[in-house]
């Protein structure tokens, strides 16, 4: 278990290692458990819904021998049949009260299913607000790549000719804000995705 344990623990902390240096797979990762989340909330959403349905026909089947043996009661009673009436009575009692239990059960499991699909939509709109945060960090990440193979062209096309075009090239060329700015970028958006996790926990 030691040995099992310590390569364990060297793939996670590469894996951590690797995600920290490539954030934009972790927020997809983020993104394909949330999507996950929400597939396993749809399904029990129709799963309470069938089981809704069952119940309810319970409770109508009920009903409808709640109705029967109500009438059974009243033809007794006119018959004079006493030895009928009092079984019928506790037989309907019976019946109302596994009516009841059958409403309490419709009643819980139409609160399920409204706090299932409130769940649900939140976990869609963290979806929603993790594409969006996707979609930023695929545009940085292309812009930083189009901004590095400009800085290399510019380098390229800016070696020295002369004493002139040298002095020339080195003061126009130059843009010492670009790594700040790069690096300022990757920190907000690192800022970003730990705040959407606390979010999501």
């Amino acid at each position: 278990m030691g040995l099992f344990d310590d390569v364990s623990q060297f793939l996670e902390n590469r894996i951590d290692e690797f995600l920290k240096n490539n954030p934009h797979l972790e927020l997809q990762a983020l993104d394909e458990k949330l999507r996950e989340q929400e597939v396993e909330t749809m399904r029990l959403v129709g799963d309470l819904k069938a089981r809704q349905t069952i119940v309810e026909q319970d409770i109508m089947k009920t009903a409808q021998e709640i109705k029967r043996w109500n009438g059974r009661i009243s033809k007794a009673k006119a018959a004079g049949r006493q030895d009928l009436v009092e079984p019928a009575q506790a037989h309907e009692a019976m019946l109302l009260r596994q009516g009841n239990q059958h409403w309490g059960q419709m009643e819980l499991l139409r609160d399920r299913i409204t706090q299932t699909q409130t769940v649900q939509k939140k976990i869609h709109q963290q979806r929603q607000e993790l594409q969006v945060k996707i979609e930023q960090a695929k545009a940085a990440r292309a812009a930083a790549a189009a901004q590095t193979a400009a800085q290399t062209a510019n380098s390229a096309s800016s070696q020295p000719q002369s004493a002139w075009s040298g002095t020339w090239s080195t003061a126009a060329t130059p843009r010492s804000m670009d790594p700040l700015e790069s690096e300022f970028a990757k920190w907000e958006a690192d800022e970003e995705l730990e705040q959407l996790k606390r979010n999501m926990k």
